[in-house]
């Protein structure tokens, strides 16, 4: 696992949102992550230090000078303990301090005082969010390469509508994973428009029944998340996955081959590259059941034709450099017919992979061979796909 032994540091800031952050560390230690948990005061008005103590196992540590306890540097050890530091919910009040350098309290100072990097992900009221300060002190934060995860658009605990909405547990997890498993310490594609497919389409039979493959979205999910990342304004266009997209996309769903085409169409015109890890359906029905079919009494034989070709298509509209990577999974004669889609596509880079032990649909592992129009196969090891993903970036950041 990508996060076995790494050593993560949960900061919790004053928010509603706080009870949201045991499951968060629940899905860091399912992976065998090592949790600490730091919390301010206010925090501790929302959810108890002994519900994250209990799922952390591990004590909390709320002040920098507690009472009746020994800590000696508490904010340096845990500083430096740390691989990385999630701050989750994160206030405007906790922005404003450290873009400030304001180190009042025990979390502002262990992030005042660590070498790692600092993932934050705002939780607050939508005014609050818009507010001119807060949005100077983000995007002077950012400047800094502090990493931001949301804040998405939803319904808020004061009942109000608007941004400002934390991300959910499973997106700052999946950001998390991404993180710790590549080099996004220079953000490669700051000012890049990447635009990133993801998993099956169908092609319905009948009004219940479709065609479809075993696709499960996750290795788009981890390419848009590391271009969010990297600093790319992302665009994912997706089949149905039932995975949450990545905090900081533009998520576009679709359902079939025709609108997965449409979609891609449109958006490739504003994208600097786009990176097809979809699985769209090969073949459609020729016509489509008005009702539902009965086993009994029914023509079972089906007459299918062809879908369009995406990436061939979009492909021949490439213009200046605009780079398209394509996906190709092959079962025989893989480099060969890999290398073949290569060429006949006009692609820029074809990533093969095969089904296996440990790169069946729905892993979270790949071992993948990466394929360009000149120079021989890179084989690259089996991998978690956030790595693989990470890896791939930086060699499209280097063709763009």
């Amino acid at each position: 696992m990508s996060l076995k032994d790494k050593k993560i540091l949960v900061g919790l800031t004053g928010g509603i949102a706080c009870y949201k952050i045991p499951h968060l560390i629940r899905l860091l230690r399912a992976e065998r992550a090592s949790v600490r948990v730091v919390m301010t005061r206010a925090a501790t008005k929302f959810i108890t230090p002994l519900t994250l103590e209990t799922v952390s196992n591990h004590p909390v540590a709320v002040e920098i000078f507690p009472e009746r306890e020994f800590v000696s540097a508490r904010h340096i050890n845990l500083a430096e303990w740390s691989d990385l530091i999630v701050v989750a919910p994160a206030t405007a009040n906790f922005l404003g301090k450290v873009a400030n350098g304001i180190s009042d309290d025990l979390l502002t100072t262990v992030v005042c005082a660590s070498p790692r990097p600092v993932m934050i992900a705002p939780a607050m009221n939508p005014y609050m969010w818009s507010n001119k300060v807060t949005q100077k002190n983000y995007s002077y934060l950012k400047e800094l390469e502090y990493f931001f995860i949301g804040p998405g658009e939803g319904e808020m605990a004061c009942d109000q509508y608007g941004v400002g909405r934390m991300a959910e547990p499973e997106q700052i997890f999946g950001a998390v994973k991404s993180l710790i498993s590549g080099n996004f310490e220079k953000r490669f594609l700051t000012g890049k428009k990447i635009l990133v497919t993801a998993g099956p389409t169908r092609e319905p039979l009948d009004l219940v029944r479709f065609l479809s493959n075993y696709s499960s979205g996750k290795m788009g999910i981890a390419l848009a998340q590391a271009a969010v990342l990297l600093g790319a304004e992302t665009t994912l266009i997706s089949g149905p996955t039932g995975l949450m997209p990545p905090a900081g996309t533009r998520y576009l769903p679709v359902e079939s081959t025709s609108e997965l085409f449409e979609a891609v169409v449109k958006e490739f015109k504003r994208s600097d590259c786009l990176i097809m890890a979809a699985a769209p359906v090969d073949f459609t029905p020729g016509r489509v059941a008005k009702q539902k079919m009965k086993k009994r009494g029914v023509d079972q034989t089906f007459a299918f034709q062809p879908t369009v070709d995406i990436l061939k298509e979009v492909a021949a509209k490439k213009k200046g450099a605009q780079v398209v990577v394509g996906f190709a999974l092959e079962t025989d004669n893989a480099v060969t017919n890999a290398r073949r889609k290569l060429k006949d596509k006009h692609l820029d880079m074809i990533v093969l992979n095969r089904p296996g032990k440990d790169t069946g649909f729905g892993g979270d592992t790949n071992r993948v061979t990466i394929l360009l129009p000149e120079g021989k196969p890179e084989k690259w090891p089996l991998m978690d796909k956030c790595e693989i993903a990470s890896k791939l970036l930086e060699k499209v950041a280097g063709m763009l």
